[in-house]
């Protein structure tokens, strides 16, 4: 009800026993339907006449029993007959061929001849007409009700939603971190507001901006903070709503949603995941002009004729920046892009902070901690972070979520689901033992590497331990001494394995598989090989469609192919021997780390260091 209304005045309610209205309508049709066929049968007097056959009614004649008879249409004959006892009986027959004879023979029998034609009923014409009109109303019914709900006729219709509540606009405050994105976006919030001060000054605002980042960045949230800012309506559509399996639906659809902005001018436009529907044309394996690029057509054709004046902002969200035709990002349609980041450290505890005054949460929590906790987690992690940590408080009848919720929260989401079922034999936990414990001691001898936050031997995901190393800052850019200390880190399992029981076990597949990872791209991508030198080696092969890389081209000779694995294996060797080599030095220690993690199962860094005669670490604001 609107404001408007008054307040005491209610809507009619329909009775909740009640069928709805046209559900009523087609009841009392129906009901007419069986009544008319109920009269139809129940006024059917032929059951009161005897039905004989033609031969039954030659031998009637033959006797003399017959009185009299009348020939309808000359197809059938209703008459008399005369019993023995001075009764007489109606009966009926049928005439099956055309008996020349017949009225000679009647005459000659004595018999009285009347002939009629049967007249039309009224009530056989409507039976006879009713199925016609049961049908087509049915026909009307479904069309009323495909009509009614936005189902048929309405393909090229778009499917664009509508924002527009005050109650609930969201402004660039519900928005943390992303400065830069914010300025760019400052521009078109100034010009919905006052268009007049651009056009005075001759000043052109971009048709088009396009946001651009990673998954859960806040593309989508942006754009809904331009629309509160502004204070202007706000239609929200994905690009693959475009696309339909009929011809011609995604171009319709473009035409219909230009114009509804067009009409509720001054709006925003927004369109999610563009890359949907914009990517580069003839690029498909299906070749061809399909009907994804008849809509992306229609779309540059719209985009192109837009005028400033009009009011109308186009904001459109894509991670995928480098698979889109390059007509959208021309000067005219998409002539902003603004990058979207991952949040950094700082803007990590502003998001962590926006979401923690949602729930109630303990006293003396630290932000920054956590902020510094989770690396490389967008503001859609962070989110999804706290609303686990209050899962877990409630799962602890809790009245306010605390550190250790949000400590556990973080483990699920950055290890996996501890499993605590899984039954592990003493050899197997003892194995696991010395494994992370190898991981773990060769941190505190490295001086490029990230600290140690927990080393634990519970089971998560498909991991039946883990050694976890968070940052102390955010870093862009890792040095050779960084990476080496990284592929120590990945053979301290293996190294552990060795020293203790002489072989290694499955469990170093996962090490090993990184550690070469982050060789080969030291030799081949970053130029890291003395030997080889600063140069990159093989091209990805990316196919535009597919958006991933399914082979490496390989641009160099066989020779330079032995050079690039001899280096790697150099890098390996070098990383697997400084593990060795730590370890065998420090054999103690691994040893009373490995018992102490099956004693507690799980040890905190701090704990370690107090185990094992460590300094304690200073945290680097």
């Amino acid at each position: 009800m609107s404001p408007d209304n008054d307040k005491n005045e209610q809507p009619p309610k329909r009775p909740l026993d009640g069928p709805p209205r046209g559900n009523r309508f087609a009841l009392i049709l129906f009901i007419a339907l069986m009544g008319a066929f109920s009269v139809f049968f129940l006024t059917d007097q032929k059951s009161s006449v005897n039905e004989i056959s033609y031969s039954a009614f030659l031998s009637y004649l033959e006797q003399g029993t017959v009185e009299a008879v009348k020939i309808v249409d000359q197809t059938e004959i209703e008459g008399k007959l005369r019993g023995k006892t001075g009764n007489t009986a109606l009966f009926r027959t049928r005439i099956p061929y055309t008996d020349l004879d017949l009225v000679k023979t009647l005459r000659e029998s004595g018999v009285s001849i009347e002939g009629a034609v049967r007249g039309v009923s009224v009530l056989q014409v409507l039976l006879e007409t009713l199925p016609w009109i049961f049908g087509f109303f049915l026909i009307w019914m479904m069309l009323r009700q495909f009509q009614g709900n936005n189902k048929a006729f309405s393909f090229g219709k778009s499917r664009a939603k509508r924002y527009l509540d005050a109650s609930k606009k969201t402004t660039f405050e519900d928005v943390a971190g992303q400065k830069e994105a914010k300025y760019e976006l400052t521009e078109v919030v100034d010009y919905l507001k006052n268009p007049q001060k651009f056009v005075k000054m001759g000043a052109r605002i971009p048709k088009g901006v396009l946001l651009v980042g990673m998954p859960g960045t806040g593309k989508t949230l942006l754009a809904k903070a331009v629309a509160g800012e502004a204070n202007v309506p706000f239609f929200h559509m994905s690009g693959s709503d475009f696309v339909e399996m009929f011809v011609g639906v995604g171009a319709s659809r473009v035409r219909d949603l230009f114009e509804q902005g067009r009409k509720s001018a001054p709006c925003i436009l927004f369109i999610d995941e563009l890359d949907a529907v914009g990517r580069t044309r003839g690029a498909g394996y299906g070749g061809g002009h399909d009907e994804r690029e008849q809509t992306l057509n229609q779309m540059l054709v719209e985009m192109d004729g837009f005028d400033t004046k009009d009011g109308v902002i186009i904001l459109a969200a894509t991670n995928r920046p480098d698979v889109l035709d390059p007509a959208l990002l021309r000067p005219g349609r998409f002539d902003r892009q603004v990058v979207v980041a991952m949040p950094d450290v700082q803007e990590r505890e502003q998001i962590l902070a926006i979401h923690m005054n949602k729930i109630p949460v303990e006293t003396g929590t630290d932000v920054k901690r956590l902020a510094r906790a989770t690396p490389g987690t967008s503001g859609a992690d962070l989110a999804n972070l706290v609303n686990e940590a209050a899962l877990f408080a409630v799962r602890r009848n809790k009245s306010v979520v605390g550190m250790e919720d949000f400590e556990d929260a973080r483990d699920k989401i950055l290890m996996g689901i501890a499993r605590s079922s899984l039954f592990l034999t003493e050899e197997e936990k003892l194995a696991t033992a010395y494994h992370e414990a190898g991981h773990a001691l060769v941190h505190y001898y490295l001086d490029h590497t990230d600290p140690l936050h927990k080393v634990t031997i519970v089971p998560r995901g498909r991991a039946l331990g883990l050694a976890l190393s968070l940052p102390e800052k955010d870093t862009y850019s890792h040095s050779v001494a960084r990476l080496k200390d990284r592929i120590v880190v990945c053979y301290g399992g293996f190294a552990a394995e060795s020293i203790v029981y002489g072989e290694t076990t499955t469990g170093t597949a996962q090490d090993l598989r990184q550690a070469t990872d982050i060789a080969r791209k030291m030799v081949c991508e970053w130029g890291m090989s003395p030997k080889m030198g600063a140069v990159a080696y093989g091209q990805e092969d990316e196919p535009i469609f597919l958006g991933k890389e399914i082979a490496r081209h390989k641009d160099y000779s066989e020779e330079t192919a032995r050079n690039i694995d001899a280096s790697v294996r150099s890098i390996l060797d070098e990383g697997r021997d400084r593990a060795l080599s730590i370890l065998t030095d420090h054999k103690d220690q691994l040893e009373t780390l490995a018992r102490e993690l099956i004693q507690k199962e799980t040890l905190q860094d701090d704990a370690i260091r107090v185990l094992l005669g460590f300094p304690a670490r200073e945290i680097k604001e």
